[in-house]
């Protein structure tokens, strides 16, 4: 089976301060025109995204820059409400290691530490997922972004996983290749296996 584990971008969750993603109607089939085409305006962080280090680092990579590796592989799912302790990332880390998986996407309302992130960094885990829009405290998400992200653990934020249990899955969730960007929505995928 395979989970969509994408939010719709139109209606999407945004992060406080961020465009809101809208799509314009510019020719219409209805209207007379041959084709139908519509423009869209939207930050690169809406609904479902990734981020690459440039996000906080000024000389991190890009979107474009990253390997596509690290978007799809074997994914660990794992529930956790609040604050992510460095026991709580040891234990993650170490079950998906076990089971060949080196991402890791945590279900619920996780709040990752500066404690957690820097075991995911020593780790060298290639990717981190969450369902909220942005990672760490929401009052000062930087120093968590910045320990990842110099790590070159990719974050994929905004995920929607309500309808997938705990356990391993095919992560797909590559990102659009916007040279020279921050971040990127993408399509994320959960497949069994």
């Amino acid at each position: 089976m395979i989970y969509d584990i994408t939010q719709p971008l139109f209606g999407c969750e945004v992060y406080p301060g961020d465009t809101v993603p809208q799509m314009k109607p510019v020719r219409r089939i209805s209207e007379g025109e041959i084709y139908n085409l519509t423009d869209i305006t939207m930050c690169v962080h809406n609904g479902t995204h990734i981020d690459a280090p440039f996000h906080f680092i000024n000389d991190g990579k890009t979107v474009d820059q990253i390997c596509l590796d690290k978007f799809v592989g074997k994914a660990y799912v794992v529930s956790h409400n609040g604050d992510l302790t460095t026991e709580d990332a040891e234990k993650m880390v170490q079950t998906a290691y076990e089971n060949a998986a080196h991402k890791i996407l945590i279900k619920g309302l996780p709040l990752i530490t500066l404690e957690a992130a820097e075991v995911f960094a020593r780790y060298g885990i290639d990717l981190l997922g969450n369902e909220t829009q942005s990672t760490g405290p929401d009052d000062a998400p930087m120093r968590v972004h910045v320990e990842l992200l110099k790590a070159e653990v990719v974050l994929l934020e905004g995920i929607r996983l309500s309808a997938v249990s705990d356990g391993f899955y095919l992560l797909n969730c590559a990102p659009l290749n916007l040279k020279g960007c921050d971040g990127s929505p993408c399509r994320a995928t959960l497949m069994d296996i």
